[in-house]
C-alpha cells in the first residue's frame, strides 16, 4: 500500500461553517475495480481534511499498489476516519459507503460508518435538478454548471483497465493518472459546495426586503416580493413557484417572488357549524343566538359546506395558513387565502414562514 499526504490550497465560495467546524469535516472519494462490493475491490481512497495544528488542509490518498493490500488500505482509512465527525461525499450514500461496508465484511474487519454523520452532496442537490436546468447530476456536470474546470478527462469506469495495467507493469505514468483522477474529484468537491446554496434556501430564514403591489388593468393583481439572502447564489436561476401561476428567480444575494393575488369574493367557513343556521336567501350563515329571530322558513341547519360568510376584496394565497382569518373559494378548497394588507408581511417570523412555502421544493417540516 502507498500513502500520499500533502498540504493543499482549499478554495470554496461557500460558507464552510454551515457544514460544521472545519476540523470535524472530512471530504472523501473512492476508486474501485467495479460496481459490486462483493466481487470487486477498492484500490484508492482519497480524503481532504483540516489539520488544526499546522492550520492547513491536507490531501491524503491510500493506494493499493498490489491486489493483496486492500485490507491494509481499509484499516488505515477507517483509523484515520475516527478523528472526524462528519463525512462529506458525492453520491456516497448509494455507492461509496455500502461498497466499503461490503469490503470490510469480506475481510471481517470491525469497521462501519455508524459513529460518523455523513453529508451526501448528490442527495441534497437532486431535488433541484430540473429547477436549475441541470442536464445530469454527475459531478462533472455540476462542476460545469458552476464554471469549475478540471484537467482529468477520464471516468472512474474508464480507469479500471488503467489500474489493471498498472498492477501488471507498475508503470509510474499509469500510477500518476490514477492518482490525478481521484485528486481532481476531491479537489473539485469543495468547489461543488456553492451548489448547496440552493437547498439551503429551505432551512435559512428568508428576510423580506421589499414588497410591491402591481395592479395592471388587463390581468389580476400580483405581488412582487424581494428577499435578501445571507450569501450569494453561485448561478442565477428562474423557476415556477409552488403556488399556481407564481414564479421565483434568484441572482446574487437576492431572491424574488411573483405572487398572483385573488381579486373577488371568497368565503370564511366557521368551524363549529352545529351552532349556525344557513340563510339560503342571503347565502350566508349566522349564529343560532341571532338566527332564532329569523323565520323558520328562511333558515335551515348549517352544514360544514354552508357554514360561511362571504367577503369581497384582494386576497393573498397561502399553501399552508400562516395568516388569519383564512378564506377559501369553496369548502375544502386546496388554497387558503388571507385578506391582503401591506402590513401582513411586516412580522418577520410570519413573513419568513410564508416566503419559504413559496419555494417549489419544501423542507420535510412542510
Amino acid at each position: 500500500m502507498k500513502l500520499l499526504c500533502r498540504p493543499i490550497p482549499f478554495q470554496t465560495a461557500y460558507p464552510i461553517d454551515r457544514l460544521g467546524p472545519k476540523h470535524t469535516l472530512l471530504f472523501f472519494d473512492i476508486e474501485t475495480t467495479g460496481f459490486s462490493g462483493e466481487k470487486n475491490q477498492v484500490y484508492l481512497i482519497g480524503c481532504i481534511g483540516y489539520d488544526p495544528s499546522p492550520g492547513q488542509w491536507t490531501l491524503s490518498q491510500w493506494f493499493a499498489d498490489t491486489p493483496d493490500s486492500e485490507a491494509q488500505l481499509l484499516t488505515h482509512f477507517f483509523t484515520f476516519l475516527s478523528g472526524y465527525s462528519r463525512l462529506i461525499h458525492f453520491n456516497g450514500d448509494a455507492f461509496d459507503l455500502p461498497f466499503l461496508q461490503k469490503r470490510c465484511r469480506h475481510y471481517r474487519l470491525p469497521y462501519d460508518f455508524s459513529q460518523i454523520e455523513t453529508v451526501d452532496l448528490y442527495r441534497k442537490i437532486r431535488p433541484w435538478k430540473t429547477i436549475l436546468g441541470l442536464t445530469s447530476l454527475k459531478q462533472k456536470s455540476i462542476e460545469l454548471f458552476l464554471g469549475v474546470l478540471r484537467e482529468d478527462q477520464y471516468s472512474g469506469g474508464e480507469l479500471i483497465t488503467v489500474y489493471q495495467d498498472y498492477l501488471s507493469t507498475q508503470d509510474p505514468d499509469l500510477y500518476r493518472l490514477l492518482i490525478l483522477h481521484n485528486e481532481e474529484d476531491l479537489m473539485g468537491m469543495p468547489q461543488l459546495l456553492p451548489i448547496l446554496s440552493y437547498p439551503d434556501l429551505l432551512s435559512q430564514p428568508l428576510s423580506l426586503a421589499q414588497q410591491a403591489l402591481h395592479s395592471p388593468d388587463q390581468e389580476p393583481p400580483w405581488l412582487a416580493l424581494t428577499c435578501q439572502l445571507s450569501s450569494s447564489l453561485p448561478v442565477p436561476f428562474e423557476a415556477q413557484g409552488a403556488l399556481p401561476s407564481s414564479a421565483l428567480s434568484g441572482e446574487g444575494s437576492q431572491l424574488s417572488f411573483r405572487v398572483p393575488l385573488y381579486q373577488g369574493e371568497l368565503k370564511y367557513f366557521y368551524p363549529n357549524y352545529q351552532d349556525y343556521y344557513y340563510l339560503p336567501w342571503e347565502d350566508m350563515a349566522i349564529h343560532k343566538s341571532v338566527g332564532e329571530y329569523v323565520s323558520g322558513k328562511a333558515r335551515k341547519q348549517a352544514t360544514a359546506k354552508t357554514c360561511y360568510t362571504r367577503k369581497e376584496g384582494c386576497f393573498l394565497p397561502q399553501i399552508t395558513p400562516v395568516f388569519q382569518p383564512v378564506f377559501r373559494e369553496c369548502f375544502g378548497g386546496k388554497l387558503a387565502y388571507a385578506l391582503y394588507d401591506p402590513t401582513l408581511l411586516q412580522e418577520e417570523k410570519a413573513a419568513s414562514a410564508y416566503l419559504r412555502q413559496l419555494l417549489p421544493i419544501q423542507s420535510p417540516s412542510h
